[in-house]
């Protein structure tokens, strides 16, 4: 087994992501096949077409809020380890372990799963394999990108930009389609919308869609001056973003109207094929396959990058913590993943549905460990009042507030609204935390290792 310090000399993260770079990689994780499902659940709980659109900016708000205080972590503490190195600074080794063996075996290796499935139900549609089409997709789409990303981050981030480039042109597409008709007369009054609680759903659904702009954290080892470039991929992102939700929201009640998205299952699809027929319908399936791709290419991305950091700092793991220095990238930990979330895809596929499960067994524990990461703001102002903070978060202490608020409702829902798979995620990190307290002769020598190398 390799000590620290032999470990200390290995090749590490190289900074070769422009913000450009990694804007698309995280808008590329960011905006999912969830902006073609959610409009229509949020436009059930509106009063009117104002108060949808005033919705979608609250949650641009309340991310924007979230990307302020990671503007200041990941700018004072870049790392690749991301959130990871926030919680080992503010709340010590077990915190930060169960961070990274959250992400490696529930939050990011089940993400991956779950927009796999959403990419094997869209292929499937095209060409079915048999009873078990979505899952052999699934696993297919794991392992190619998977492969593609272990060739080295070059050809990671080729992909992303292809990617990205299709996505965003498709939904200018589907933007103008909509903003240049208009909708028919409803056959029926909408009902009303349900008060504080519809409201409430609606948030969920509306931030469940935001969800996945703190994977920059994870980028900040390779962003070129990452300390003082943090802050612009952060605030570009979500800027970028909430101008997309917002504009696919304003096209979607103008060419169909309140009520039309609200019954509706395939809102963007009954859009498309209203205006251009099937050939719009088929446009818009292409579309969310590219969409799942660029969201699953870019977790892939930043996963690898917390087993990187977990295999530095923790003898057990030591074996995720090489990084290749020809590719740079993450091999081991990349591989490691991938293995994982082909696990998971056959965990979902005896389950009635793979990424219902999949978002089920994500969420509470996503949701909890993004509350410790708005919490270590709070820690790291008290414990390390010297370092020097390139983008100090502004309102100080409301913002990092409102947002650990938000976190905290998030939650809650996640846990009262999920059914059997968030029991199973909860009871992985369980899994974990008893491997956390194991006795580890390592232990001191792996604190002493992680001060040496993140002074």
């Amino acid at each position: 087994m390799e000590n620290a310090d032999s470990t200390a000399n290995l090749s590490k993260p190289r900074e070769t992501l422009s913000v450009f770079d990694a804007v698309t990689i995280i808008v590329g994780v960011v905006v999912g096949a969830g902006i073609f499902k959610t409009p229509a659940i949020v436009a059930a709980s509106a009063t009117g077409k104002w108060t949808l659109l005033l919705i979608w900016l609250a949650g641009g708000a309340i991310s924007l809020a979230g990307a302020l205080c990671y503007a200041e972590l990941s700018s004072a503490y870049p790392h690749a380890g991301g959130d990871y190195t926030y919680l080992y600074r503010a709340f010590g080794r077990v915190p930060a372990f169960l961070l990274a063996w959250a992400r490696l075996t529930v939050i990011q290796t089940g993400s991956i799963a779950m927009i796999a499935f959403l990419v094997g139900d869209y292929a499937s549609e095209l060409i079915r394999l048999g009873r078990f089409s979505s899952s052999y997709y699934a696993g297919l789409a794991i392992l190619v990108l998977t492969g593609i990303n272990a060739a080295g981050i070059e050809q990671g981030r080729s992909a992303q930009r292809i990617l990205m480039g299709a996505i965003i042109l498709g939904l200018l597409f589907v933007t103008v389609v909509g903003l240049t008709t208009d909708a028919p007369a409803p056959a029926f009054p909408q009902p009303p919308a349900g008060g504080r609680q519809a409201l409430g759903k609606a948030m969920i659904f509306v931030l469940l869609t935001y969800g996945g702009w703190n994977e920059a954290a994870y980028l900040s080892g390779e962003v070129r001056q990452a300390r003082r470039n943090m802050a612009r991929v952060l605030l570009y992102s979500i800027g970028l973003i909430t101008a997309i939700y917002v504009l696919i929201n304003m096209a979607l009640v103008k060419g169909m109207g309140l009520a039309a998205m609200t019954g509706s299952e395939a809102v963007a699809a009954d859009l498309m094929r209203r205006d251009l027929g099937e050939n719009g319908a088929r446009f818009i399936s292409i579309l969310v396959f590219l969409v799942a791709l660029s969201t699953m290419n870019g977790m892939i991305i930043t996963g690898a990058r917390t087993s990187y950091a977990m295999g530095r700092d923790f003898s057990f793991f030591r074996f995720l913590g090489k990084w290749g220095r020809r590719r740079n990238t993450p091999v081991n930990a990349m591989l490691f993943q991938g293995a994982i979330a082909l696990a998971l895809v056959l965990m979902g596929t005896l389950g009635r549905s793979g990424f219902v499960m999949m978002v089920e067994y994500t969420a509470p524990v996503f949701w909890l460990f993004l509350l410790l990461a708005a919490l270590s703001i709070f820690i790291l102002r008290f414990k390390d009042p010297g370092a020097t903070r390139f983008f100090p978060v502004p309102f100080y202490p409301l913002t990092p507030f409102l947002f650990s608020a938000a976190c905290i409702y998030m939650l809650h829902a996640s846990l009262v609204h999920s059914g059997k798979g968030a029991l199973v995620g909860v009871g992985v990190l369980l899994a974990g935390l008893c491997l956390s307290i194991l006795p580890d002769r390592h232990q001191k020598r792996d604190e002493k290792h992680f001060r040496k190398v993140n002074p």
